[in-house]
């Protein structure tokens, strides 16, 4: 919160703070403070930890739903194949423009 305030002090228009796991381990009433405050616009975390109801339900909040891609990792590797094109995922990306290019 602390460097959330200090961007807000230093002169920036918005601030978002991103975290893989959201714990929120000391509550929300922090949160809910520095929001209040305009110290920040937004938190994302992924749904990767259970997320309470009331953090759900926070308007600063958003979740970051990854069960996509854990199931496109947990497919790859139950097939035996590479986790290189999820992670790198460039000659995806071309396939799909060279796709889109053919059918116009």
């Amino acid at each position: 919160m602390d460097t959330a305030r200090q961007l807000k002090e230093m002169g920036a228009k918005r601030v978002f703070i991103f975290s893989t796991f959201g714990l929120f381990t000391s509550g929300l009433a922090k949160f809910d403070e520095a929001f209040s405050k305009g110290w920040f616009d937004r938190i994302f975390t992924t749904n990767l930890v259970y997320q309470k109801p009331e953090l759900l339900q926070r308007d600063y909040y958003f979740s970051v739903r990854m069960d996509r891609y854990i199931a496109a990792i947990v497919d790859t590797l139950n097939k035996g194949n590479s986790l290189h094109d999820l992670i790198k995922p460039a000659g995806r990306i071309h396939q799909m423009v060279e796709l889109y290019k053919n059918e116009n």
